[in-house]
């Protein structure tokens, strides 16, 4: 049943095996999300919401102020404008917080997050990324701040490709297809995934070195509603919406998309039980090719009346990365998020890129001014 409030894309069925699920953990506690209203973080808050957590959204200080993505949650959170690029403003937040009756859990998913851009804007991207995520530990250090648990947002795009030396520490299925778990090597191809591998590490040294309960999770492709248009799965849908060619960079890459909701649940779950010092994957535990990826796309938007089937796709090379920094197959092997705490996705690609399209169509003023194909400079996808 769909849900009686704005933007929401949790069902009613799934606001109530939420609550089920994390209600014990997360009810009246006190939240704080990095990044609340991004993507990611918008769903996450959300969920929060729902689950009566008493919710302080870091929200990046613009001079306009504008809530994108939470404005509907305004008067059940608490926004607190800062930028993790300034310590000064991270210090005052975190003394804010000193008066908690509670040890706060954070949620760290702010960040530079588009692999193309981290090219573009590279030392934005390892401020926001690396020095942010090191303000905010060395904030808490600085002002003892007890917290419950720190879940930092890392991402599948820190394992790169398999290099030859270290194969024999990959895991491999019967077909030869890269299975990525918590230990597989690491080996970032781009800007953006060495930012989050040194944020990564930040938050395991300052468990080390200071007992903080930091946890990583890293994050296998989240795709849904809200969405910046420019990561492939909104580039595809917008295309889709607008015109009859869908320009993509390489269609081979292999990526495994897990919708968004699915990685909320991660977070909570991680958040919840996870052990200190420790990291955790999750994701939809199979990939498919870009090619297959933007055809399964539009036969369901043909399907449910978006598009005619007269769309066609075409790799063009300005979209490709730079040099050799494709990463190639992306395949997470969720087994210990599972064995440890139950996890596993609950919602099918055939009914999340529905929902995803869905929000799209009906959203046009959201992202119209956003997509990078309208434009002759385009960051690579």
């Amino acid at each position: 049943m769909k849900p009686d409030r704005p933007d929401s894309t949790w069902t009613d069925d799934a606001l109530a095996d939420l609550r089920r699920e994390f209600g014990e953990y997360f009810s009246g506690r006190t939240c704080l999300v990095t990044g609340a209203d991004g993507f990611m973080g918008s769903h996450l808050t959300e969920a929060l919401v729902h689950l009566d957590a008493n919710v302080e959204a870091f929200v990046r200080a613009t001079s306009s102020g504008a809530l994108n993505n939470i404005g509907s949650l305004r008067e059940r959170v608490r926004v607190n404008f800062a930028d993790l690029t300034d310590k000064t403003s991270v210090d005052y937040l975190l003394k804010d917080l000193l008066d908690a009756p509670d040890k706060p859990y954070v949620f760290h998913l702010g960040a530079q997050a588009h692999v193309g851009e981290s090219w573009h804007r590279p030392y934005e991207t390892v401020m926001a990324n690396t020095v942010g995520t090191l303000n905010l530990l060395q904030s808490i250090v600085d002002t003892g701040l007890e917290l419950e648990k720190f879940d930092t947002a890392g991402t599948s795009e820190e394992y790169g490709n398999v290099r030859e030396a270290v194969a024999h520490h990959h895991d491999f299925d019967e077909e030869g297809g890269l299975i990525l778990h918590e230990r597989s090597p690491i080996n970032p191809k781009s800007v953006y995934a060495t930012s989050k591998v040194a944020a990564d590490f930040l938050t395991m040294n300052y468990h080390d070195a200071f007992g903080l309960p930091g946890v990583v999770t890293r994050m296998f492709n989240n795709y849904g509603p809200r969405q910046n248009p420019r990561y492939v799965t909104g580039t595809i849908i917008t295309q889709a919406l607008t015109r009859e060619t869908i320009e993509l960079g390489q269609l081979d890459p292999m990526r495994d998309f897990c919708f968004c909701t699915d990685g909320v649940r991660g977070h909570l779950m991680v958040a919840a039980r996870g052990i200190p010092g420790d990291v955790y994957v999750y994701g939809q535990g199979t990939n498919v090719s870009m090619r297959d990826w933007a055809e399964m796309i539009l036969r369901i938007g043909h399907e449910n009346g978006h598009w005619d089937n007269s769309r066609e796709i075409v790799s063009t090379a300005d979209r490709y990365r730079p040099g050799a920094s494709e990463v190639m197959a992306l395949r997470v092997g969720y087994e210990k998020l599972n064995r440890e705490t139950g996890w596993e996705p609950r919602v099918s690609w055939e009914e999340g890129v529905a929902k995803t399209i869905a929000w799209y169509a009906e959203n046009r003023d959201r992202w119209i001014g956003r997509v990078d194909w309208l434009t002759a400079t385009r960051a690579p996808a």
